[in-house]
């Protein structure tokens, strides 16, 4: 087989749920497992966390379906809510909770007749300006849901935009204005997402949203404490297919972008944007060959991509690379560092890592 496998460590991830339960021990923890864990397998996730987490939160009805068919019995909520009317029979069917977010999902909700009363979520546009109502309109909402017997458990949530950052002003002028909507509504919030839930306990609500921290992904511009306890979940690992040597001023890829500074050893790695990879990657772009930092050198290509391992003395073929996770002597490559190669951030890459890469699951959780 070909050797490029994603290693989950389901260990890790139940640690950081944890983690972020331990961050906010006086809110209960949603684990966001959309888009398919984030590229890790959300069945498989779910499952692990099944007995920990609170809730699930996915995007759609399909992603919560998948869930309840793979036996999830846990509460799921749908962060976007429906996309249509007539979805509403299957958020009845299979116990779904749902954010609404639009006049139109209140119309729909209450034009229903659910055989039990659905738990809401009423979203509230505090200055991401993608999803919810604007603060003025929130009060009619949630009088109008409250009085109606298809919804219960009202919560009011919404989304950070600037939650990342060390000094924001603009968290503070979001959390300003959702702390006065739910003291005037007397409404329990769902506020926190990774990085509030790290860096800010202010926004700790009766609910938080925890997603890429629960992969091992650090989601602040720096490092802290807790960061510091994040373990990565997948660990992307190839091998060395072929070796050669290239002369000082030789090109290496397409198009030359990399020319050798000196008599060099040149690794070819098995995996490419084929797989997910990012052809983004610049020359620099660090990988693990044996524990042993190594830089990417030349344009990635579909299936392969090539790195300079001069230094390690004991590349073979055969050898081992990750391209992000943990090596085998326990050398950490966070796919954070990867990211800031490629200019994009951790979730691209999770998430883009195709189907053609088999996962393969581990821990006590298997």
């Amino acid at each position: 087989m070909r050797p490029l496998v994603a290693h989950i460590d389901l260990d890790a991830l139940r640690h950081n749920y944890q983690l972020a339960c331990q961050c906010a021990p006086h809110s209960r923890s949603v684990a966001v497992i959309k888009a398919d864990a984030y590229g890790h397998g959300a069945l498989e996730c779910a499952r692990t966390l099944a007995a920990d987490a609170s809730a699930f939160a996915v995007a759609c009805l399909e992603e919560a379906v998948t869930l309840r068919e793979g036996g999830i019995t846990s509460p799921i909520i749908l962060l976007e809510g429906i996309f249509s009317a007539d979805e509403l029979a299957l958020v009845d069917d299979h116990r779904l909770w749902m954010a609404v977010h639009s006049a139109w999902q209140v119309e729909a909700l209450l034009a229903f007749s659910p055989r039990e009363p659905i738990p809401v979520w009423v979203k509230v546009d505090s200055g991401m300006h993608r999803l919810g109502f604007a603060p003025d309109e929130v009060s009619d909402v949630w009088v109008r849901l409250s009085e109606a017997p298809q919804a219960s458990s009202l919560h009011l949530m919404s989304h950070f935009a600037t939650a990342d950052a060390a000094d924001s002003r603009y968290f503070q002028q979001q959390m300003t204005l959702l702390q006065a909507l739910a003291t005037t509504l007397d409404a329990p919030l769902c506020l926190a997402n990774s990085p509030a839930t790290l860096a800010w306990p202010v926004a700790h609500g009766a609910w938080n949203r925890p997603g890429i921290m629960l992969y091992g992904s650090n989601p602040l511009e720096m490092a802290t404490p807790a960061t510091d306890q994040l373990r990565p979940v997948m660990t992307l690992r190839s091998e060395i297919i072929a070796l050669r040597d290239v002369e000082a001023g030789e090109p290496v890829g397409y198009g030359g972008r990399w020319q050798a500074p000196r008599r060099s050893r040149i690794a070819v790695v098995a995996g490419g944007y084929g797989d997910g990879y990012d052809r983004h990657a610049q020359d620099g772009t660090p990988v693990l060959v044996n524990g042993q930092r190594c830089p990417l050198v030349g344009k990635v290509s579909m299936d392969m991509f090539t790195v300079d391992v001069s230094d390690v003395a004991d590349a073979a073929i055969g050898s081992e690379v990750v391209l992000w996770g943990r090596a085998s002597n326990g050398t950490v490559l966070s796919v954070d560092d990867v990211a800031r190669h490629c200019d994009t951030i951790s979730y691209t890459l999770l998430t883009g890592v195709l189907p053609r890469v088999p996962r393969r699951y581990h821990g006590a959780f298997v």
